[in-house]
């Protein structure tokens, strides 16, 4: 049994008994719970945190877990009602005329980001989240390394603004390599790869602005262009990265200074830019006296039987011209919210001032546990043992689609952790979302992935997040009977 399903259980059935208990009664300890239940300790620490976020418990450190304050449950619904007599809420409609703008609710910008961060119930297989499955994860190493962190001599003093020199130092090195373009002092630290796509928009870009982005493109980008007041312009892309005819008319339409770009494994279609492309990237931005923004979120999860990644584009950029994303979460922890911005001349200068406005540093104890990290050896046979479940779990996931889903895949090739999907004609891709959650299955709609009306219905997959490549193979059997479903009417 899963860690997951083994904390939903024991939550429930201490609910249940809970439920029972008078006010301010003790529940049995830990290790009474652990034997009671032949669950792990921290099963039993996961489920009591359910409780207590629920309200029907109170810890005290020192002195064990209690039943709090008396609620009911709703009868209809099973929900928790507070006591009698609890302050209803006062008239909150005032603040409908006090957040209004003309960019829109927030939380329309943010849906698609939300969408990404779900975490579908126990039963439900997870095809859809960015992230890895908890088991692909190196929790041991990092639960080592943030202890080692903790007990390095100032590991609790204030870090400088733009980082650790030796954590700035290493990512500098490890994107451009040792000989390259790349600096200690081109590095700026981030709380992670979001952090860091915000900090770039706000800085390179005025309000009002267009932003070029390919298209489809992740919808976290479209979300930060957006709620910085800017106008995303989509430039397509094909099995070869973006289509770099296009992307020098689209730089002369708009005059605009900033692309935004996945050069590998691009969310969502996985594409590659393409070596005669990559020049040409470079050269038309340089044409146009813009940034380009490399966003290189995937580079760590590299499949066993790839071949040989091509470098950076920043890696050959002497020019200043190319602004560079990278972030260790995809392959550590979606907690170790780490990454760096990499720029040179007054671009640089322009991110350390929105950086340090926005929030201040990144903590010391992350920056000081990501080099305990990166420097232990069972880091890179983790970076091996993940690229080698990835590749199981890509080559499961394709052949299930094949055999399932003939002709779904397109011209794409696999990469990274997700596969774009082309549905049949007259198919919604909301509509079969919210039917394959309830056959038990989540996967992300393609429509949020484009700035402009799409050209076509698509789904993402993610075979990252499920638990193993028999449960993608599932996923995709219970996803080709709700398409068939959908298809018929």
């Amino acid at each position: 049994m899963n860690e997951r399903s083994s904390v939903t259980e024991l939550a429930d059935s201490l609910r249940r008994e809970v439920e029972r208990y008078p006010e301010g009664r003790k529940l049995p300890s830990s290790r009474a719970l652990m034997e009671r239940h032949q669950v792990s300790p921290g099963t039993v620490s996961r489920a009591i945190a359910v409780l207590a976020a629920e309200g029907l418990v109170i810890s005290r450190p020192g002195a064990g877990v209690f039943r709090a304050a008396a609620f009911t449950t709703g009868p209809a619904t099973g929900a928790r009602r507070a006591p009698a007599g609890t302050a209803r809420p006062g008239d909150l409609s005032w603040q409908e005329i006090a957040l209004s703008s003309e960019t829109g609710p927030r939380d329309l910008l943010a849906a698609p980001v939300f969408a990404t961060l779900r975490v579908p119930p126990p039963d439900v297989i997870d095809l859809n989240s960015g992230y890895p499955h908890s088991s692909l994860l190196p929790e041991r190493l990092l639960a080592a390394a943030l202890a080692r962190a903790g007990r390095r001599p100032g590991a609790w003093e204030r870090p400088p603004t733009d980082g650790l020199t030796e954590l700035r130092g290493w990512f500098a090195r490890d994107i451009g390599g040792h000989d390259g373009p790349i600096a200690t002092g081109d590095v700026l630290l981030t709380s992670g790869g979001q952090s860091g796509l915000t900090v770039a928009m706000r800085s390179l870009a005025a309000p009002g602005a267009p932003v070029l982005v390919e298209s489809p493109t992740y919808p976290g980008i479209l979300a930060v262009v957006r709620a910085a007041g800017l106008r995303p312009v989509p430039v397509p892309v094909d099995a070869d990265g973006v289509r770099t005819d296009l992307l020098a008319e689209a730089f002369e339409a708009t005059r605009a200074r900033v692309f935004v770009c996945q050069p590998l494994f691009q969310n969502p279609t996985g594409a590659v830019l393409s070596p005669e492309r990559r020049a040409e990237v470079l050269r038309i931005a340089r044409a146009a006296g813009a940034f380009v923004v490399e966003d290189d979120f995937a580079r760590l999860l590299v499949h066993a039987d790839a071949p040989a990644l091509p470098r950076p584009l920043a890696a050959d950029d002497r020019d200043g011209v190319v602004v560079h994303l990278r972030s260790l979460t995809k392959a550590a922890s979606p907690n170790l919210r780490v990454g760096a911005l990499t720029a040179r001349g007054p671009a640089l200068a322009r991110l350390r001032a929105t950086q340090v406005v926005d929030s201040f540093f990144v903590p010391r104890p992350l920056q000081e546990a990501t080099l305990e990290l990166v420097a232990d050896p069972g880091w890179a046979r983790h970076l091996r043992a993940l690229g080698t479940e990835l590749r199981n779990r890509r080559t499961a996931a394709v052949a299930a689609l094949h055999r399932e889903l003939p002709g779904v895949l397109g011209s794409y090739r696999p990469g990274g952790y997700h596969l774009w999907l082309r549905l049949p004609e007259g198919v919604d891709d909301g509509v079969l979302t919210a039917a394959a959650m309830r056959a038990g299955v989540q996967v992300t709609p393609g429509r949020p992935y484009h700035a402009a009306e799409p050209p076509a219905a698509n789904l993402r997959l993610s075979y990252a997040a499920a638990e193993n490549s028999a449960q993608v193979v599932e996923g995709v059997h219970r996803l080709r009977a709700v398409l068939d479903e959908v298809a018929t009417g």
